[in-house]
């Protein structure tokens, strides 16, 4: 009787100590996704890997940094983007302005976008003279480097 009883304890319990004691969780957004917010634009500008975050709430300048380099597949035509490790720029009420630090490779190439703007239910994002509207609610979520396991902590 004892040896059953311990052998059904045995196996209920076999199952749940297997498990990872800290599974891995997605990162919540930081205080930088919340600026975004302040500001008129959606979380998922940024990935989550967004590791620190300075503002100068009198003129806008902003640096934020990563754990590193970032590569994401931004929604909705599939473009692959590159964050740098250090990300710079001017954020007012609906508009990023002397961005640097995120790319994307459109028509086999790779353009720094310079700024964003927010424009009613569009994000307007510049490449010098160009300009590309889409979707701001295809920004709602913000996305995980590729690549890139998930923190545990």
């Amino acid at each position: 009787m004892k040896l059953s009883l311990f052998l059904i304890c045995f196996l209920v319990l076999l199952p749940l100590s297997l498990q990872d004691p800290s599974p891995n969780q997605v990162k919540a957004p930081t205080r930088a996704h919340a600026e975004l917010t302040n500001h008129g634009f959606p979380i998922g500008l940024l990935p989550l890997s967004v590791k620190d975050y300075f503002i100068n709430k009198t003129s806008g300048e902003f640096s934020l940094f990563l754990d590193g380099t970032c590569k994401i597949t931004l929604p909705p035509d599939n473009y692959l983007a590159t964050y740098s490790k250090q990300v710079t720029g001017r954020i007012f009420q609906g508009k990023i302005a002397e961005l640097q630090g995120i790319r994307v490779r459109a028509f086999f190439q790779w353009w720094s976008i310079t700024g964003i703007r927010s424009s009613g239910d569009n994000l307007v994002f510049e490449v010098g003279m160009v300009t590309a509207k889409y979707p701001s609610k295809n920004f709602d979520e913000s996305l995980d480097c590729e690549g890139r396991r998930r923190s545990s902590s």
